[in-house]
C-alpha cells in the first residue's frame, strides 16, 4: 500500500497516515443545519470527502463514513416559526433537498447520517458525564462546559485563552464561570422544541452534538474528521475538549481536515454576506461533472474562486478528457503487433502519468495536481 500523507490542521504539518485500526479508516464530517437549499460553500466539503473516500477504498482501506445533520437549530426554529409549521417539517423538507443535490453531483451516501434530534439520549449521558466529572456546571436550567478545566484548550486553532477571549464573538452571560464558557444544555424557551432532561426540559447546546454521536458510531478515537476552515474554532475546538473530557482518552481524533472557502471576487461566500449561490441553481445551467470537477479543481485547502468564466473552462476541459479517454480505450483494444512504436511510447508515457496522479493523491489528496496528470 502507497504512503500516504495528510495535512493535520491539529499539528499544522503533514504526516504520514497510519490509522487507528490497520486497513480500516473512520471519519466523521460535519454536515448541513437544514434550514435552506445547500450552496456551493456547502457542496464543497461534501465532494471533498467524497473524493477522499473514494481513494482511501482504492488504496485497499474500509472505510466508515458519519455525517450528521444539526436538525435542531436557532436557524431552523425562525424558519419553521417565520412560517408557521414545525421544526421538523423545515429540517425534512432541506435534508430531502439536500440528498436531491449531492445525488446529482455523484456524492455517494454515507454509511450512517445521524441527526440531533434522534439522538438525544446519547448527548444527555455525555453531558451528564461531564457534570458528573466535574468539567461542566449547571446554572438554572443550562449546563456549561468549563474551558479553564481543559488544559490544551485553543491546541487546535493556534490560540491562548485568553486571545479568544479578547477576540471571539460570544454570547454574553454573566453567569458563566469564564465567558469563553460554552452551553451543552439550553433551558427551554417559550415556541422552541424541547426535550427532558436532568436539568429540566431544553434542547443541546451546538457543539455536544458532534462529539455524542462521533462517539456513538466511531468510538474514543477515530481517524479523520472534516469539515469547512470555519469550523475550526469554536466547534471543532470545543468537540475535542469536550470529547477528551469525557473519555479521558486522548487524541479523539488523529486527523484533522478543513477545506477552504469558496469566495466570489476572493470573499466567503455565506448566506450572511447574501453572496452565495445555491447548487440547485448552479445545476440549472451546468452539468453536475463539470460542477463536481469545479469543487476540486483546487487543492481542497486552497480558497476556489466561483465563477461562470471557470464553470466553461470544466465543461470544455471534461469534453477534452472524455476525446481522451475514448482514443485511449480504442488503442488499447488493438492487437499487440499492430500498435505502432508512437503508440507504444504513449502507453509508456500514460503509465507515468498514472504513476503522478498517484502521487499527487498521496501528497494529501492533492486533486489539482492529479487533474494535470490527468490531462497530460
Amino acid at each position: 500500500m502507497r504512503e500516504l500523507k495528510v495535512y493535520n490542521t491539529l499539528t499544522r504539518k503533514k504526516e504520514t497516515f497510519v490509522p487507528v485500526t490497520p486497513g480500516q479508516v473512520k471519519m466523521y464530517v460535519c454536515g448541513i443545519t437544514p434550514y435552506n437549499h445547500s450552496h456551493m460553500g456547502n457542496a464543497r466539503p461534501f465532494v471533498t470527502w467524497d473524493v477522499i473516500q473514494r481513494y482511501l477504498e482504492h488504496l485497499g482501506y474500509e472505510v466508515t463514513h458519519i455525517q450528521n445533520f444539526t436538525d435542531v437549530d436557532d436557524k431552523i426554529i425562525n424558519a419553521a416559526n417565520g412560517e408557521g409549521v414545525s421544526w421538523d417539517t423545515i429540517s425534512n423538507r432541506y435534508i430531502a433537498a439536500y440528498f436531491d443535490v449531492m445525488d446529482k453531483l455523484h456524492i455517494r451516501r454515507a454509511d450512517r447520517y445521524p441527526r440531533v434530534s434522534e439522538h438525544m439520549d446519547d448527548i444527555i449521558e455525555m453531558v451528564q458525564g461531564l457534570v458528573d466529572k466535574g468539567d461542566a456546571y449547571i446554572i438554572d436550567n443550562d449546563v456549561y462546559y468549563s474551558v479553564e478545566k481543559f488544559d490544551d484548550y485553543g491546541e487546535l486553532s493556534g490560540r491562548s485563552l485568553d486571545d479568544m477571549e479578547a477576540g471571539a464573538r460570544i454570547e454574553v452571560d454573566d453567569r458563566k464561570h469564564n465567558p469563553m464558557d460554552f452551553a451543552l444544555w439550553k433551558g427551554a424557551k417559550p415556541g422552541e422544541p424541547a426535550w427532558d432532561s436532568p436539568w429540566g426540559k431544553g434542547r443541546p447546546g451546538w457543539h455536544i452534538e458532534c462529539s455524542a454521536m462521533s462517539h456513538k458510531y466511531l468510538g474514543d478515537t477515530f481517524d479523520f474528521h472534516g469539515g469547512g476552515s470555519d469550523l475550526i474554532f469554536p466547534h471543532h475546538e470545543n468537540e475535542i475538549a469536550q470529547s477528551e473530557a469525557y473519555t479521558g482518552k486522548k487524541p479523539m481524533v488523529k486527523y484533522w481536515l478543513h477545506n477552504g472557502f469558496i469566495t466570489i471576487n476572493s470573499e466567503k461566500m455565506s448566506k450572511s454576506l447574501n453572496n452565495f449561490f445555491l447548487v440547485k441553481d448552479v445545476l440549472a445551467h451546468y452539468s453536475p461533472d463539470a460542477l463536481r470537477f469545479f469543487l476540486i479543481s483546487n487543492h481542497y485547502r486552497s480558497p476556489l474562486d466561483f465563477s461562470d468564466e471557470r464553470l466553461d473552462e470544466m465543461t470544455r476541459s471534461l469534453e477534452r478528457l472524455g476525446t481522451a479517454i475514448d482514443n485511449v480505450l480504442e488503442l488499447m483494444e488493438m492487437p499487440a503487433g499492430s500498435k505502432s512504436n508512437e503508440a507504444e511510447q504513449l502507453l509508456a508515457a500514460a503509465k507515468k502519468d498514472e504513476d503522478d496522479f498517484e502521487t499527487a493523491m498521496c501528497d494529501d489528496f492533492n486533486t489539482a495536481l492529479a487533474s494535470a496528470a490527468m490531462f497530460d
